[in-house]
């Protein structure tokens, strides 16, 4: 059985300035609203990211910040789905894209309409027994620090 990697919902850029390349995915891709009175919210439950079984038996952690385009019905277009940040391990970077199709959002609203929007979206990889990489919170858990 695979875990779960944990992920954390940031919502840090509504919407992307730069000219996109002209590819497929470009085509289909329209263009991203104004920034949206309202960003979208995860309700994916379950996370769908799975730690790749070699990466985990060896206890490797990483982040890996996706890139999404979140359509204006909450859901993620895969085929436009980047990493912007990896995570230094291809094994982790992968099970991420993998998974960033299967969320699911609230989409973003702007006066009250659904719209399109593009945002970074961090994927943890945490082993429960591995040491805390830097700059990770450690909360009271009632285990040694």
């Amino acid at each position: 059985m695979r875990l779960l990697g944990t992920a954390l919902f940031v919502a840090t850029t509504a919407a992307c300035r730069k000219e996109a390349p002209k590819n497929d995915t470009a085509s289909r891709v329209p263009p991203p609203a104004a920034r949206p009175d309202e960003l979208p919210s995860l309700v994916t439950s379950e996370l769908p990211f799975h730690y790749p079984a070699e990466l985990y038996a060896r206890k490797a952690q990483g982040n890996v910040t996706l890139k999404l385009f979140i359509d204006k019905d909450g859901r993620v277009l895969g085929d436009s789905t980047r990493i912007e940040e990896p995570s230094g391990y291809p094994a982790l970077d992968s099970a991420a894209l993998r998974g960033a199709p299967q969320l699911r959002f609230v989409p973003a609203k702007l006066h009250g309409e659904p719209v399109p929007v593009s945002l970074l979206f961090p994927v943890y990889f945490r082993h429960p027994e591995a040491r805390p990489l830097p700059g990770d919170t450690i909360l009271k858990s009632g285990r040694p620090g």
